[in-house]
Parts: C-alpha cells; sequence; structure tokens
C-alpha cells in the first residue's frame, strides 16, 4: 500500500524545565568507538532490536521496500524460525511474510550498522547498553519505538547526537513468534533532542514512511509525553480490565477515568514546562479539557467513543504483557506521570492508584477484572 510522502512538521520545542538530565555535545566522544561515518541511502545497513509487533512489522515493511534490514529477537528458536520461515505480518496493511537475517542476541553480531530501531519493551533498554555501542559507527542514528519518554536515556547511553525519539502512532498485537497483526493505521512523528539535529534523521524519515507516514517534530519530549498521556489511559485500563480498548471506550465509566488521567497528566505537564503537542492531529488536550460545561463534555465523551471505534481491536500492551507472565511497563507510563507529579508537587491520585493496583496484579495479589475499576479512587470522578 503506497503512502504519499509526509512533511516535516515544525513545533516549539518544550522548556527544559522538564529534563532532570543534561546531555552536552562534550561528552558525545566517549560513545564513539569508531571513525567510520554512517551511510544513508539504500546500502545503509539497519537494524531493528526487538521482534514483538512493532519492531517486527517495522523490520518486515522495510525489507519488502528493500532496505537491508536485520533484526533481532532475543530467542534462537525465533531467530531461526524468521530465517526459515519468515515473519507473517498480517491486518491492515494486508498479508505478508518476509524472511530476514536474525539474531538471538546482540552478542553475536560481527558488523556494524548505520540505522539501529530499538523495540524491546523500556525495562530491557539499559542492559543493551554495552553490546549495542560496539554495533554503532561515529553518527549511527539510533530510534527508540519504545513507550515512555526514553530518548533522553538512550542519549545517555549512546550519545545525544545519535538519538532520536520516536512516537508510534498505530496499533499492533503479536499473537505468537512470528504472527504479527497491524490492528490500525496511523503515523509516526520522530525528533532528536533539543540543541541536536541528526543529519540522518530524514532518511530515518525515509525508512519509515514505508510503513506508515512519518513527521519530523523539534518538539519531540511535547509529542512523546502526549503519547504518554494516551498509552497510560489504553495500557493500564487495559492491564486492569481485560477489555480491548472498543469494549473499554463504550462505556462512560470507563471514558471518566481516562479523563481524570489526562487531567492529571496536563496539571504535571503544566508545572514540567513541557508543551504537549496534539496526539495523531486530533487530541489536543488544552481544548479537549479546557470546557467544564455539559456541552464540552458531551464533545469529550464524543471524541473518546470515535476513538474507541476507529481503534476498537486494540489490545493493552500490559495486557498481553501480563498474559505472557511478563511485567507491563507501568512504571514509565502512569508511573511517569506519578513520578513528574512528585518532583513538580502535583497531586496524582488516579494514576497512583492505577500504578498500585498493576503492580498488585503482576505480583499475583490481583486478578485482572472489570472490577478493579471500582476502586475508591474512580467513585467520585
Amino acid at each position: 500500500m503506497s503512502k504519499k510522502p509526509s512533511t516535516t512538521k515544525k513545533t516549539k520545542t518544550s522548556e527544559k524545565k522538564f529534563s532532570s538530565k543534561t546531555v552536552t555535545k562534550s561528552t558525545v566522544a566517549k560513545f564513539s568507538h569508531t571513525t567510520q561515518s554512517a551511510t544513508f541511502d539504500k546500502t545503509a545497513s539497519i537494524l531493528v532490536i526487538g521482534a514483538g509487533a512493532i519492531g517486527g512489522i517495522s523490520a518486515a515493511f522495510m525489507k519488502l521496500a528493500g532496505y537491508h534490514v536485520e533484526i533481532v529477537c532475543k530467542y534462537p528458536e525465533y531467530a531461526a524460525k524468521i530465517e526459515s520461515e519468515g515473519l507473517h505480518v498480517f491486518g491492515v496493511r494486508r498479508e505478508h511474510q518476509v524472511k530476514m537475517k536474525a539474531y538471538a542476541t546482540l552478542t553475536e553480531i560481527k558488523g556494524q550498522y548505520d540505522v539501529v530501531f530499538i523495540a524491546t519493551k523500556v525495562n530491557d533498554l539499559a542492559a543493551l547498553k554495552t553490546p549495542l555501542l560496539r554495533l554503532l559507527k561515529k553518527d549511527s542514528a539510533v530510534v527508540s519505538l519504545q513507550n515512555g519518554i526514553v530518548v533522553e536515556q538512550l542519549a545517555h547511553m549512546v550519545g545525544a547526537e545519535r538519538a532520536i525519539g520516536a512516537v508510534v502512532g498505530w496499533g499492533a498485537t503479536m499473537h505468537s513468534h512470528g504472527e504479527l497483526e497491524m490492528t490500525s493505521t496511523g503515523e509516526f512523528v520522530i525528533g532528536s533532542l533539543p540543541g541536536y539535529n541528526h543529519r540522518g534523521i530524514t532518511f530515518v524519515q525515509e525508512l519509515l514512511n514505508r510503513i506508515l507516514p512519518t513527521d519530523i517534530s523539534n518538539n519531540i519530549i511535547g509529542a512523546l509525553y502526549s503519547k504518554l498521556i494516551i498509552n497510560s489511559c489504553i495500557t493500564a485500563m487495559g492491564a486492569l480490565s481485560g477489555l480491548y480498548l472498543g469494549e473499554m471506550l463504550a462505556e462512560k465509566k470507563f471514558r471518566k477515568i481516562f479523563l481524570a488521567i489526562m487531567r492529571e497528566a496536563m496539571a504535571v505537564a503544566e508545572a514540567a514546562g513541557i508543551k504537549v503537542e496534539t496526539y495523531a492531529n486530533k487530541i489536543n488536550y488544552y481544548k479537549l479539557l479546557k470546557s467544564n460545561s455539559r456541552w464540552g463534555d458531551f464533545k469529550r465523551h464524543t471524541l473518546i467513543r470515535l476513538i474507541g471505534f476507529k481503534y476498537r481491536r486494540l489490545k493493552s500492551s500490559s495486557l498481553q504483557s501480563l498474559e505472557r507472565g511478563k511485567p507491563t511497563e507501568i512504571s514509565e507510563l502512569n508511573g511517569a506521570i506519578c513520578r513528574l507529579g512528585k518532583k513538580f508537587k502535583v497531586p496524582t491520585p488516579v494514576n497512583d492508584a492505577i500504578v498500585a493496583m498493576v503492580k498488585e496484579i503482576e505480583h499475583g495479589k490481583r486478578k485482572v477484572s472489570p472490577t478493579n475499576l471500582e476502586h475508591p479512587a474512580f467513585t467520585n470522578l
């Protein structure tokens, strides 16, 4: 399915008040293990780390477009399957079977790459640092496709001049190893940290345009925070209730919790000096939450119901993790809102309750059930 090229979107940069760390150009030299420059054209070598729903589908479409793509998938048997049978990608962008070179670990790899996409769980990011650095050229582009706002952590790992953040604005589900469904279309938004402009960012845009339309923003923190808010609604609520997005947003009591999460997140953003971008060119949180009138309330609920209908088959990634017996990313989603709230002295009782309950589910002290949404923290919304 062909997509027309996406234009570059220029937006204002969020204030540095948010950042608790500083990555300066003088620190980048220590990450340069090679003098070889990266190539950003059709001959570029591309590595995708993570063969789940987002990573696997992204790798498959870039490979189909004729780029040299390899993938790291954590398990030897999964790597063998990708090489022999290929990734089975299906859903809203038709059906494809795509083979490519695959590795179970980064330590198996001998060469270096021009572009690296990281599509692992956020919890796995820190462990990648040592094996990843030797795979990079001096100006390789390293792109995080992960949830949360991890681009600053990535910059401290690989150097700020290499780091690129990305908002993934589409849905996918991994049914089993190699069985990957794209459940909805959407877009990407990518960007370097303030003060940096990676020379390969337009090539990264070209690559991601092969999957879905991609914009470049110079307010990547604001764009990532925007996605963080919607993720904190969808992912956490799905983990608590066990429901698909369409089922949740059809009910008003669930929509009220969504709105409460948003209000707390926006109050935190204001205190932290973050200019929150409009999500997917549809959700302007400032306008959405502005009016307290009945008409404003009606418009909010209508918009959220429409989102629920469009992405009705979307299954929470945290729910998928719980079903596989794995920890969720709740600490980097709602938990990030809570930590920033504590830092800037903004109360976040709804997000606090959500984080606590999901942690209880992870530790076997609570079951996934719609009844979790009857918690006292949600009764007076």
